[in-house]
C-alpha cells in the first residue's frame, strides 16, 4: 500500500510532517493551498478514515498509524478553535 508524508504549516506558523499510509490525502488536499481550521479538520477525518478502512480491508485490522496521525491533527488544531480565521495550509506532499 503506498504511504506518504506531507507537510502542514499551522495558524501559528509551525510547520509539522504528517504521515498517511495511503495516497487519499491528495484526493482531499492540494499543494499550496489554504483551509480554513473547521473544513481542514472535516478533510483530514475524512481523509484518514479511509487511509484507514483500506489498511483494514487489505490487513484485517484498521491502521493504527492513521488513527494517530488524526489524533494528533485534532490535538494540534485544538489550540487554534478560538481563532476566528485560522487557516492551515497543505505546505507540501514528500515523497
Amino acid at each position: 500500500m503506498p504511504e506518504m508524508r506531507f507537510v502542514v504549516t499551522w495558524p501559528g506558523g509551525r510547520d509539522e510532517e504528517c504521515y498517511s499510509p495511503s495516497l487519499i490525502i491528495k484526493d482531499f488536499f492540494a499543494e499550496g493551498q489554504s483551509y480554513p481550521l473547521a473544513d481542514f479538520l472535516d478533510r483530514s477525518r475524512q481523509a484518514f478514515t479511509i487511509a484507514s478502512d483500506r489498511v483494514e480491508a487489505k490487513y484485517g485490522f484498521p491502521c493504527s498509524l492513521a488513527r494517530g496521525q488524526l489524533a494528533r491533527i485534532e490535538t494540534a488544531a485544538s489550540g487554534f478553535r478560538d481563532r476566528q480565521a485560522a487557516t492551515v495550509l497543505m505546505k507540501t506532499f514528500l515523497a
